[in-house]
């Protein structure tokens, strides 16, 4: 006859292959009853709060993790679990102190050394990041296979890349992981910086729309080089737009055939500024996005006629790893923006015009209280036609979305709002301009992240452009 232990042992192992065959309940019920056969069954406990981490039960599997630990003190990998756990909680201080254990524990752990890294560069603290980060891949084999070494090199690239270390911090995120089974997807050569004269090259997006608009400005560098033609390949709500840039030949669409064509080379946007040795001193920036003419002067008169017209994109796309600090929570956020429309005679008129497609589109149809906002969501029906709208704004206020980037790829004026926590490496540290678009204002949120209390900042700012213009 089985022992308690046996038979916990037993329910362990099936509790891992039915969490596997993702059977949360069975599992969870595998788990349980071991627990009630032998309440010291260490691994059981710790996989069943990876089961609550998977099921969003943060309190629950905090509770098994920690119950865990007290079983199994010497597992690095449960420290690690509890770290992150709490790290996207924003409970920083705990989640260093679980991180630090996960070092102490397993010194050789490159895993380990990565995640402390992590958490360090989330709160901004880059000197300590990258000394863990380093250590991180001198403990990995590097190779190929090796997707700790591969993850590792793209967190230190993003710390180095917002420090402006751009010549060091090209070649690792050139590797990022992500990306690497379109390296295998694709029929020729991606392009390692070699001569494109007389070559043709193909531009794949790879990541969100606001980053292929940003990056698309090397293909009129590439065409400086002597590349003979052109292609981008992109989602198919930015083929109008990107059709008509100057320097492009061809765009295709996701899904369109791209099989019986040749290109010499293809490459991914965000690795491209590499190769033309991009620093924060050199990047073109010129306007070379345009509204098309015809939409523009249909938009012309289904806008506001008099005042100064200023665009809102308050969310980007909530799929985005770090959307929930980059949007924000709602369109109420900017109220404050209406009291600074409504002051009488502090310059002309101001009119609000929804810029928001998607998420967070609906809430156009009921602003803030006192604020008059057009609600042109839906007729947006690809960037071609936002585009248009820009091209008769006077101002866009947006978040770190393709709405921005839009927008400063048209040489628009901008107020671009970022968080604190995770704020994207291309906006560099501690600027309140950017290399990337000349007429874009930064306006960052306060150490610590809130909105609230960067909204009164944004208000007073608009309040001053509105007076300027008086004239």
């Amino acid at each position: 006859m089985q022992s308690n232990q046996e038979q916990a042992q037993a329910l362990y192992v099936e509790g891992n292959r039915r969490m596997a065959a993702e059977d949360a309940a069975g599992a969870e019920a595998c788990y349980l009853q071991a627990l009630e056969l032998d309440p010291l069954h260490g691994a059981a406990r710790a996989n069943l709060g990876y089961l609550k981490e998977r099921q969003a039960d943060l309190p629950a599997a905090e509770l098994h993790y920690r119950l865990a630990l007290a079983l199994l003190p010497n597992s690095a990998q449960l420290h690690q679990n509890l770290g992150v756990l709490l790290l996207n909680q924003k409970r920083f201080t705990e989640s260093e102190a679980a991180l630090r254990a996960a070092v102490a524990v397993a010194p050789s752990s490159p895993a380990a050394w990565r995640d402390l890294g992590v958490m360090l560069a989330y709160v901004q603290r880059d000197v300590e990041a990258e000394q863990c980060y380093r250590q991180a891949l001198s403990l990995t084999t590097g190779g190929p296979a090796d997707l700790i070494a591969a993850r590792t090199r793209f967190n230190l690239a993003y710390i180095l890349m917002r420090q402006g270390r751009w010549p060091e911090g090209w070649p690792l995120l050139h590797e990022r992981w992500q990306f690497e089974q379109m390296r295998h997807s694709l029929n020729g050569p991606c392009w390692q910086g070699e001569s494109l004269d007389g070559k043709s090259l193909l531009i794949v997006q790879d990541a969100g729309h606001g980053d292929l608009l940003q990056f698309c400005r090397y293909a009129l560098q590439a065409r400086e080089q002597g590349a003979r033609r052109i292609s981008i390949y992109c989602h198919p709500v930015l083929k109008p737009l990107l059709s008509a840039m100057a320097g492009i030949d061809q765009v295709l669409a996701f899904g369109e055939d791209t099989a019986r064509q040749h290109w010499d080379y293809w490459t991914l946007p965000m690795s491209m500024p590499q190769w033309f040795g991009a620093t924060p001193d050199n990047v073109p920036a010129a306007s070379y996005l345009q509204a098309d003419p015809a939409l523009a002067a249909m938009w012309r008169g289904r806008l506001p006629a008099d005042g100064l017209r200023v665009g809102l994109a308050w969310r980007g796309n909530p799929n985005f790893e770090n959307d929930a600090d980059r949007s924000l929570p709602s369109l109420d956020v900017l109220a404050p923006l209406a009291a600074a429309a409504s002051v009488p005679d502090a310059g002309p008129a101001l009119h609000f015009i929804s810029l928001q497609r998607g998420a967070g589109e609906e809430e156009a149809l009921n602003p803030p209280p006192g604020m008059t906002l057009h609600a042109i969501g839906p007729q947006l029906r690809d960037f071609s036609y936002t585009a248009a709208v820009i091209a008769h704004l006077d101002l866009v206020i947006s978040v770190d979305s393709a709405v921005a980037h839009l927008a400063g790829a048209m040489g628009k004026p901008v107020w671009l709002l970022l968080p604190d926590y995770r704020c994207d490496w291309r906006w560099l540290t501690e600027r309140a301009d950017t290399p990337w678009y000349p007429n874009t204002q930064l306006f960052r949120q306060p150490p610590g992240g809130s909105w609230s209390a960067l909204m009164p900042v944004l208000a007073d700012a608009l309040q001053q452009w509105r007076a300027a213009r008086t004239a």
